[in-house]
């Protein structure tokens, strides 16, 4: 008997940690040391959970040890809706917040209670693979709309409109945006809304980098800016606190939630299937809200992130054959390759050679659903030091496959 993988992850990848990452952990077991360059994991660079957070997951173990309340606990779920009534978010409340194992887990769980077979759901291209797949798992379908590289990434918003039909029930927004760092002008976000709005359009909104902003840039909320529809606005400690693996996220519904009744019993299901999320990992969630000064310490010049960036966009735009839009957020850069001027036959083909040649890991544009293949991300979150000898064997693989 040979028993097969269901169907249902057919269109299911997520090549963040796909055959490429597996490549690279048969290096790394076999004696090399690879620059992983590859995801967003502030951890493993050396960068901090903040000490408050640290300080009050001690005090927490001993009442952590039982379930939460299937959607959150209490305290975690108060602090999160005044986070959103900082935000604009006026109409936030407490039964309308669900707190999950990180963000990725209520994009599965909302695409799940949200989706019929069919759903049609508007993503962007470039995009963070786990919608795409989420969407696909739900048994709904994702329509990639077009973000203009020369725009800064901005959405296509004439595309959107052309692609919405009657079997469109949703549209995603990533802002701060993973892959490109794009953040959205407000004029886009306005438009974005309004589409949403004009046609009924459940309005997903990303927003796990709110607070990781270079060059005086801010962040606004979709769901500040209309009440005619409903939104989902997600963030969490992730990216923010660095603070990754605590897994801890959440999800803000707001906007038209009287019409959407069904789906809110469809979410307190699925969030009491899976009992709760992680205990201890909410009760750092109060204490997270008051503490930004880490990240903005890092984001403003100076800072570390910011000289990392900066760095990276320097040097990849210095070399031949490499175009690099300056990034206003998140913690990726996403170059393009001139085919042109290489010899490598796709994204996947320069990523592999650098990875078996120099021992530098990266991403593939198409692992984000974009639709060229001369694409990749770096993720700009290792040291000087790191970044530039991963830089330097860059530059050396592209000097290797000129033309």
């Amino acid at each position: 008997m040979h028993w097969q993988s269901s169907q249902r992850l057919e269109l299911v990848h997520y090549d963040i940690r796909g055959p490429i990452y597996l490549k690279a952990l048969e290096m790394e077991a076999a004696g090399h040391e690879i620059i992983p360059l590859n995801i967003g994991n502030p951890a493993a660079f050396g960068l901090e959970v903040p000490v408050e957070l640290r300080e009050e997951l001690a005090k927490a173990i001993t009442r952590s040890g039982g379930y939460t309340h299937q959607l959150g606990n209490k305290n975690a779920r108060e602090a999160i809706v005044q986070y959103a009534n900082q935000m604009g978010i006026w109409d936030a409340d407490l039964n309308h917040v669900v707190i999950g194992n990180g963000v990725s887990e209520l994009i599965l769980m909302s695409m799940q209670a949200l989706l019929n077979p069919g759903d049609e759901v508007l993503v962007p291209a470039p995009d963070y693979p786990l919608w795409t797949a989420a969407i696909n798992l739900a048994g709904g379908v994702a329509v990639h709309y077009p973000c203009i590289e020369e725009n800064g990434w901005q959405p296509d918003l004439d595309q959107i409109r052309k692609k919405i039909n009657t079997r469109t029930k949703a549209l995603v927004v990533i802002n701060p945006n993973n892959p490109t760092g794009a953040v959205y002008s407000l004029d886009c976000l306005n438009q974005l809304v309004a589409i949403a709005e004009e046609f009924k359009l459940v309005l997903c909104s990303d927003e796990i980098y709110d607070h990781v902003l270079f060059d005086e840039r801010k962040h606004v909320s979709c769901a500040s800016l209309g009440t005619q529809t409903l939104f989902l606005t997600y963030g969490g400690i992730s990216k923010n606190h660095f603070a990754a693996g605590y897994r801890a996220g959440w999800l803000i519904m707001s906007g038209l939630k009287k019409e959407a009744s069904d789906f809110m019993d469809g979410l307190q299901l699925l969030a009491s299937m899976r009992l709760c999320s992680n205990a201890l990992a909410q009760a750092a969630i109060p204490v997270a809200l008051q503490n930004f000064e880490q990240i903005r310490n890092a984001v403003r010049p100076g800072g570390r992130l910011f000289e990392q960036k900066n760095m990276v966009v320097e040097r990849l735009n210095s070399m031949q054959g490499l175009s690099c839009a300056v990034p206003g957020g998140a913690m990726y850069v996403f170059p393009s390759v001139d085919k042109k001027v290489f010899r490598f036959i796709n994204d996947q083909d320069f990523v592999l050679q650098l990875l078996v040649k120099k021992n530098v890991l990266l991403v593939p544009g198409k692992g984000f659903n974009h639709h060229d293949d001369h694409h990749f991300r770096l993720v700009f979150l290792a040291p000087i030091s790191q970044l530039d000898e991963a830089l330097d064997r860059i530059q050396e693989l592209l000097h290797e496959n000129l033309v």
